[in-house]
C-alpha cells in the first residue's frame, strides 16, 4: 500500500484512518512500555544488583537522556531517508540493548544498556510525531495527538500489570524478553501494514553545519520554542510521577508489586480521560486556551499537593487523588503543547519533531533525576518538583505569548 504525498496529508487516508492512528499509537507506546513494564520490578532489580531503589531511578533518568539524544540523531535521518529505514535501525538497536540488559553483570552495566536501549527506541516516538503531520493537516493534529494518547495510555494500564505478573511467574529478566517481542511485532506492522507517508528528501543534508542550521531555524520560531519548552516543563510531572511512584507506593506505603500495578493503571485513567475530553473541548476552545487553563490548574494542584505532604497531612489515598488530578492536567497540556509547537513548521518536519521530542524528554528526564538526587523516600520531593516545574512552565508560556503579541505573530491553531 503506497499513498501519494499531498500537502497536509495523503490520498486515500479516510479508508485507513483508524489503522494508521492505531499503528502510530503503538509506535509511540513502545517507549512508555519500555519504561512502565519494569517499574514494579525496580525493587527486585535493586536487590539483585545489591543497590538501593533510589540509585535504580538512575536507570530511568539515563533512559530519558538516551531517549532525548536519540531523537536529535534520528530527526535529520527521517527527513533524508524516509520514515521507515531509520525506524528499522533504531528498533533493532533497542532489541540488542534489551538483550544486553538481561545479561547485565552489575547496576552500572544495566544503567548503560538502558541508555542504549532508549537511544534505539527513541526513533519510534519521533517518527510517529512526524508521521502525524505526514498523514494529517495541522488543524487536525491536536485531535490526532489526543487520539494517540488513548493508545499510549494503554501502556500505564497494561505495562505495570504485565510486568508484575511476568516478574512473579518468571523473573524480571523476562520483562525484557517481552520488550524484544514487542519490538519485533512493531517492526512487522510498520513493514507490512503502515502506508508509506513520506518520500525521502534527497536534498536534505546530513552535514553537521547544515543540520545545526536547520535546528537553529526551528528554535528561533517564537511559537515553537514557547510551547516546546513550556509543554516539556508541564510534561515533566509525568516523568516525576513515573520515577517516584515505586518509591512512594512500594517503599513508603509498602504496597505489593501487584497492588502497585493496579494503582499505576488506575491513575493513568486521568491522563487518558483528559486527553479524550480534549477532543471535545477543541470544538469550543482553542488549543492555546486549553493548554494555558490546564497549566494554571496543574500549578495550583501541585502547590496544594506539596503543602499537604510537606506537613504530613496526606495518606496514601490522598496521594493518589492529587497525582490523579496532576495527570488530568497533563492529559490536556501534552497533546495541545505538541500541536502548538509543530503547527508553524512546514519544512523539515522530522527535524522539528525530533527537536520537540528532545526538549520534552530532556527537560522531563532532568526533572526526574531529582528523585534520585534528592534521595527520595516519600512523596515530598516529587510533589515539590511538580509544583516548581508547573510554575516555570507557566512563566515560559506567558512570556512567550507576550513576545508573540509584540511581534504581531498569530498563534497557529488559535
Amino acid at each position: 500500500m503506497n499513498y501519494k504525498q499531498q500537502p497536509g496529508g495523503i490520498s486515500g487516508i479516510e479508508g485507513s484512518r483508524f489503522k494508521i492512528i492505531l499503528i502510530l499509537g503503538i509506535l509511540t507506546a513502545y517507549v512508555p512500555f519500555s519504561i512502565d513494564s519494569y517499574l514494579p520490578a525496580m525493587p527486585n532489580i535493586a536487590d539483585f544488583f545489591g543497590t538501593s531503589s533510589a540509585r535504580m531511578t538512575y536507570s530511568l533518568s539515563t533512559f530519558f537522556m538516551g531517549f532525548a539524544i536519540g531523537q536529535i540523531i534520528y530527526g535529520p535521518l527521517l527527513d533524508r531517508f524516509g520514515r521507515k529505514i531509520p525506524l528499522y535501525i533504531g528498533v533493532s538497536l533497542s532489541i540488542l540493548a534489551s538483550l544486553a540488559c538481561i545479561f547485565s553483570w552489575d547496576v552500572g552495566s544495566f544503567i548503560v544498556f538502558r541508555f542504549i536501549q532508549a537511544l534505539g527506541a527513541s526513533v519510534a516516538s519521533v517518527s510517529a510525531l512526524a508521521m502525524v503531520r505526514d498523514f494529517f493537516p495541522p488543524k487536525e493534529s491536536s485531535k490526532i495527538f489526543s487520539m494517540l494518547v488513548l493508545v499510549i495510555g494503554a501502556s500505564p494500564l497494561l505495562a505495570p500489570y504485565l510486568g508484575s505478573h511476568i516478574m512473579e511467574l518468571l523473573s524480571w529478566k523476562w520483562i525484557f524478553v517481552f520488550l524484544i517481542t514487542f519490538a519485533l511485532v512493531l517492526m512487522s506492522l510498520v513493514r507490512f501494514v503502515l502506508p508509506t507517508s513520506y518520500e525521502p528528501d534527497k536534498d536534505a543534508s546530513l552535514k553537521i553545519r547544515k543540520v545545526a542550521r536547520n535546528y537553529l531555524d526551528i528554535l528561533v520560531n517564537p511559537q515553537f520554542i514557547t510551547y516546546a519548552v513550556g509543554g516539556a516543563l508541564s510534561f515533566s510531572s509525568l516523568f516525576l510521577y513515573v520515577a517516584g511512584s515505586p518509591i512512594i507506593f512500594m517503599e513508603h506505603f509498602d504496597v505489593s508489586p501487584k497492588t502497585f500495578g493496579y494503582i499505576f493503571a488506575g491513575l493513568s485513567v486521568g491522563f487518558i480521560g483528559a486527553s479524550q475530553l480534549n477532543i471535545l473541548m477543541l470544538k469550543y476552545f482553542s488549543s492555546q486556551q486549553i493548554f494555558r487553563t490546564a497549566l494554571i490548574f496543574q500549578l495550583i494542584i501541585g502547590t496544594l499537593y506539596f503543602t499537604g505532604v510537606a506537613n504530613h497531612l496526606l495518606n496514601m489515598n490522598l496521594n493518589i487523588v492529587f497525582l490523579f488530578l496532576v495527570l488530568i492536567c497533563i492529559g490536556f497540556t501534552s497533546p495541545n503543547g505538541i500541536a502548538l509547537a509543530l503547527a508553524p513548521i512546514t519544512k523539515n518536519l522530522g527535524t522539528a519533531s525530533a527537536l520537540v521530542g528532545m526538549i520534552r524528554i530532556g527537560i522531563a528526564g532532568l526533572a526526574s533525576a531529582s528523585v534520585g538526587l534528592l534521595k527520595a523516600t516519600d512523596s515530598v520531593p516529587v510533589a515539590g518538583m511538580i509544583a516548581v516545574t508547573a510554575f516555570v512552565s507557566l512563566m515560559v508560556v506567558l512570556f512567550g505569548i507576550r513576545r508573540m503579541k509584540r511581534q504581531s505573530i498569530t498563534v497557529v491553531l488559535e
